[in-house]
This record gives C-alpha cells, sequence and structure tokens, in this order.
C-alpha cells in the first residue's frame, strides 16, 4: 500500500551513496541514520535537478510531498523533481 502525502521533519543527517546503485541521496529526517524515523531519496538520476542536495538541505527544516513507500522498514518518499520539497522558514 502506498498513500500520498506530506511529510515535514529536520533533516538530521544526508549522504550521498555515489557508489550504491542508482546513487542514491539520502535525506534523513528527525534522528540521523541508522535511527532515522523518515527518508528522503532523490536517486541519481534526478540528483543533477537539486543542486548537491547533501549540503543544501542539511539542518533545514523540510517537507516533502510524493507517494511513501517503505524501504527495510522505514518510511521514505522518492522526490523525483525540486517541487516536492520545501524548507519551512
Amino acid at each position: 500500500m502506498s498513500e500520498r502525502a506530506t511529510v515535514c521533519g529536520n533533516v538530521a543527517s544526508t549522504h550521498y551513496a555515489s557508489s550504491t546503485r542508482g546513487s542514491p541521496t539520502f535525506l534523513n529526517l528527525d534522528a540521523p541514520y541508522p535511527h532515522e524515523i523518515f527518508t528522503i531519496v532523490i536517486w541519481g538520476s534526478d540528483r543533477a535537478k537539486f543542486d548537491n542536495p547533501e549540503v543544501k538541505y542539511r539542518g533545514a527544516n523540510l517537507c516533502a510531498t510524493g507517494t511513501i513507500t517503505s524501504y527495510r522498514g522505514v518510511p521514505e518518499i522518492a522526490a523525483h523533481d525540486p517541487s516536492q520539497l520545501e524548507v519551512e522558514k
């Protein structure tokens, strides 16, 4: 089951896994990996649109809108476009 929603939280840790298949960038909300509560993943094929997301969003209060799926028991949203992410002021 997947559900489209908006999830907000503080980006507690980030990681660009450049050598991992798909070259994902992980933005972990509210607690750093491996205790993250929610993850926003940006795949390598979309990464150029986000302008160094692991630096740009680190420490930000961030909202992500998209389809929530689960990976290894942690809910996540895959962000394919920067319009899915909004930094809260």
